[in-house]
């Protein structure tokens, strides 16, 4: 039976039992004397039951049975609608859910002229299908993305393959090295997809460690990178317990450094990493030298492939894939990732995380 069935036969239920409790208790108070025969209805006394001059204790059981059975037509029939009145938003959130399930996402239900449990049940429907549409919409973006990404050093390395072929007499060595390159830079980019993918599976193992000593960590194994790039690397801070998983964490910090010292000035370049430790979060934050960047590029870093001519002085040999590997760990972990462009050029990245207490 539907939900609709069911309420209708219930409204009429209670309704008919409250008409037996009210003439019981008529009769119990009001005919108690007189013998439980008349309680039994007859066809013959039906006339009488609305006729007022013949109405008495003798046609109780009649009228008894006629209102019994008006009750439960009154009630089918009026249960059946107020049923329907009553579920009629589900049907709108029902329509909305086969909509969703047949991949239209940007339908909403919109109930604002409710104000009730419906009202709350589509509300937070309605929020879910938008980040249903949000999340799917990214997933086709990096989709799109990592696949132009990828496609490029194949083709390069095709393109390096078949001049190689057509040309006997060309030197091996060079292409063996180009090729090498290239497949590095390949390798590079499908592990950092794969870390990427692993950042967003929730939820991540929660262990304690400490983002101050995974930031030192980081820096260390980027000095000689920084010593070949002429940029300065200071480290400061207190401990920062916290919890989460430690080689996400620790490659969330050396995201953070190897972006610092990549994107930074030519020469005289610097990079301050400092942790600070509050009572319920913990901070770690980056700062590099570098050229002046427009809020609005700033906005975009985080997501996937997205480096900014600004930025780059690398060639655009990384992935693009850094920061968003950040701003993906943070988010796992219960933190947040913001960047904020420095007035003297360069950017200050800083990732909150929840404190770990002692146990």
């Amino acid at each position: 039976m539907s939900v609709r069935l069911k309420l209708t036969l219930s409204y009429a239920a209670f309704l008919v039992l409250a008409g037996v409790l009210l003439l019981a208790a008529a009769w119990v108070f009001l005919l108690r004397d007189y013998p439980l025969r008349m309680l039994a209805p007859r066809w013959d006394n039906i006339p009488r039951v609305v006729d007022p001059a013949n109405f008495g204790p003798a046609v109780f059981g009649t009228a008894a049975a006629v209102v019994l059975v008006f009750l439960l037509v009154f009630g089918l029939v009026g249960g059946w609608l107020l049923a329907g009145r009553m579920l009629a938003p589900l049907a709108r959130i029902t329509e909305a859910t086969r909509m969703a399930a047949e991949g239209s996402l940007a339908h909403r239900i919109g109930m604002a002229d409710r104000d009730d449990e419906f009202r709350e049940l589509a509300d937070a429907f309605d929020a879910m299908l938008a980040r249903l549409e949000a999340h799917v919409d990214e997933q086709r973006r990096f989709a799109a993305n990592a696949s132009h990404e990828l496609r490029t050093p194949l083709a390069i390395t095709q393109s390096m393959l078949d001049a190689a072929l057509k040309d006997p007499d060309r030197a091996g060595d060079e292409v063996i090295e180009r090729l090498h390159e290239v497949n590095r830079r390949a390798i590079d980019l499908t592990e950092a997809l794969l870390l990427l993918s692993r950042a967003d599976q929730d939820p991540v193992d929660r262990r304690p460690a400490d983002l101050s000593l995974l930031a030192e960590e980081a820096t260390e194994t980027l000095i000689p990178l920084a010593d070949e790039r002429g940029v300065r690397i200071e480290t400061s801070g207190v401990a920062a317990p916290t919890a989460g998983e430690p080689a996400l964490l620790r490659q969330m910090a050396t995201n953070l450094v190897h972006n610092a010292i990549v994107h930074n000035l030519p020469e005289d370049g610097w990079v301050h990493v400092r942790t600070i430790g509050g009572r319920e979060r913990v901070t770690l934050v980056v700062e590099n030298s570098g050229p002046v960047l427009s809020p609005e590029l700033v906005v975009t870093l985080t997501e996937p492939f997205q480096r900014g001519d600004a930025r780059v002085r690398d060639g655009g040999n990384g992935t693009g894939l850094g920061l968003a590997i950040v701003s993906r760990t943070a988010a796992a972990h219960d933190g947040t990732l913001t960047l904020e462009p420095r007035s003297d050029g360069g950017l200050r990245a800083v990732v909150d995380l929840p404190r770990r207490h002692p146990v």
